[in-house]
């Protein structure tokens, strides 16, 4: 169905091709950076109980170098939107997914968030949320929901990777998103559409790209 990727400059050369990629499965066969792998750069256990996946590792150098914007997009799981896409993405997600108002507990939680993350600049969720005070039992879940809503209506997107360093100083473990605000990674994105003429512009690019998946699928992944 697509082009097996064999390296990083492959896999960003298929966002900018594709123009959205989930990372992972998105529930449409073939249709994500992971299925599209090649068999050498697919997830590997090691012996000694490490691992290998080059995918995982190549999607901090996409985000920072590859002219895509990286974030919870398709039905709250990971993936890319090209920067050719990203201003129609942006004008329909942030009309489907508004910010509540600030009088509501909902609102207050998200404007805290925003508003913390604004004046950092940029942080790992773990801190972002202590600095926001959600420290209490059980608020992690809940912290976590607000932020990936956040992302969905793309009012947060991933900046980079941090990985924790072993005494050797070399970089171990799954890595945390670092987060920020798609102004400030950008700055501001304008787009001469309303929200529903790009809405109707990216279902047909996905029709398109996509001609055996179902348009219940497609709308999933725009919803």
């Amino acid at each position: 169905m697509f082009t097996e990727i064999h390296s990083c400059p492959e896999l960003m050369e298929c966002i900018r091709t594709l123009g959205f990629l989930p990372l992972l499965e998105s529930g449409i066969d073939g249709f994500s950076a992971e299925a599209m792998m090649a068999a050498e750069c697919r997830y590997r256990p090691l012996p000694d109980g490490g691992w290998e996946w080059p995918l995982w590792r190549w999607k901090g150098p996409v985000v920072t170098e590859g002219d895509c914007v990286y974030g919870k997009f398709f039905a709250s799981k990971a993936g890319f939107i090209s920067r050719a896409w990203w201003p129609d993405f942006l004008n329909w997600r942030r009309h489907a997914y508004p910010l509540p108002d600030e009088e509501s507990a909902d609102g207050t939680v998200e404007a805290i968030i925003l508003a913390t993350l604004r004046e950092y600049g940029s942080m790992v969720s773990r801190d972002l949320r202590a600095a926001c005070g959600m420290v209490g039992p059980k608020m992690r879940g809940r912290f976590d929901a607000y932020v990936t809503r956040l992302q969905m209506g793309c009012h947060i997107v991933t900046e980079d990777f941090v990985y924790p360093r072993d005494k050797h100083g070399q970089e171990y473990g799954w890595g945390l998103s670092l987060l920020t605000t798609p102004e400030r990674l950008l700055g501001p994105t304008s787009c001469q559409h309303t929200p529903q003429q790009s809405h109707a512009l990216m279902l047909q690019h996905l029709r398109q790209l996509l001609p055996e998946a179902t348009e219940k699928q497609l709308l999933k992944l725009l919803k």
